[in-house]
């Protein structure tokens, strides 16, 4: 009886020793086949965007294809999905976004857990800009927010993408900062919404700079405030929320690359490195440029930081307002 114990014991250990064995070789030789990153939205957003720049310049750092597969839909989360129950092999990965963090906080039946991803890089971040119509008489959103007191009796309308979306998180904050009566009026795409403030159907939304600035600069829309940190150096006269008086509004479009968990470290590093390379390349960087976007980069520990602290962040904002979950 003993003898067969460890005879199976034996077996056990084998076993474990050739898979780890095998996962070493196949990071050795990774990648050996075309990798794919899917875009959880429809083509021409910022995340696809960002997803065919990076891809272009690490398919020839790697010596391999890198296809981008447009898989949208419930806000992200199809794709997200599809990434996080497939093969952990290092072979497919997940252009993710705000919706990363915002769909679980929002949507508590998604079809995935949030653990079943794992952080790689932190790819491109992209200021968010508080907009009206072109025909508003405020410059900024401080004029914007006065005018509603005075001649609105406090209430805005503001479009959002729908429940989850950054614009409506941005009307949260809105509303939590200024006590006004903010009201969040849903369209199928920050696109649509975009679209509605410049027909005047709603008096304001937030969206990503790739999306606003050529309005803003054809006259279409007034850009009131950037939601990030900094102004932007294609746009210097918009000031930041934090300079007209409201800190705590404060959000950016990032895109990042996520695996399914269990993808080998090894291969988890050397897409880390391919990114960061890519992201210096001039060409990636003139890119960025046009399209007011801020390159990432970085360690996987600084995006996996970046992540959970924008969902403690945003988190506090669900709990605390009167945001709907599904």
């Amino acid at each position: 009886m003993k003898q067969a114990f460890l005879r199976r014991g034996a077996g056990v250990v084998l076993a474990l020793s050739a898979c780890l064995a095998g996962g070493a070789s196949m990071a050795a030789n990774w990648p050996e086949h075309p990798i794919t990153f899917v875009a959880p939205f429809s083509p021409g957003g910022g995340i696809d965007l960002a997803a065919r720049l990076v891809a272009k310049s690490v398919s020839e750092q790697l010596h391999q294809a890198v296809i981008v597969e447009n898989r949208p839909g419930a806000g992200g989360a199809i794709g997200a999905a599809h990434v996080a129950h497939s093969t952990p092999d290092g072979y497919t990965f997940l252009v993710g976004g705000n919706s990363v963090i915002t769909n679980s906080l929002i949507r508590p039946n998604q079809p995935y857990k949030d653990e079943e991803l794992t952080p790689v890089v932190l790819m491109t971040v992209t200021p968010s800009v508080i907009v009206t119509s072109g025909a508003n008489p405020a410059n900024d959103l401080k004029e914007f927010l006065d005018n509603a007191k005075k001649n609105h009796k406090g209430r805005i309308t503001f479009s959002t993408a729908g429940n989850g979306s950054a614009p409506q998180f941005v009307a949260e904050m809105l509303r939590e900062a200024t006590g006004l009566d903010v009201e969040p009026i849903t369209y199928k795409s920050g696109g649509e919404g975009v679209t509605a403030v410049v027909a005047g159907q709603v008096d304001a939304t937030s969206e990503a700079s790739v999306a606003t600035l050529p309005l803003i600069n054809g006259g279409k829309l007034k850009g009131l405030a950037i939601t990030g940190d900094k102004r932007m150096t294609s746009a210097p006269n918009i000031p930041t929320t934090a300079e007209q008086g409201l800190p705590t509004l404060r959000i950016v479009h990032w895109a990042g690359l996520l695996a399914p968990t269990g993808t080998p470290d090894d291969i988890l590093d050397k897409m880390n490195a391919a990114v960061n390379a890519a992201l210096k390349t001039p060409e990636v960087q003139q890119a960025l440029q046009r399209s007011s976007q801020d390159a990432g980069g970085g360690t996987r520990a600084s995006f996996e930081k970046f992540t959970k602290d924008e969902r403690a962040r945003l988190g506090q904002i669900v709990k605390t307002g009167h945001m709907q979950t599904d």
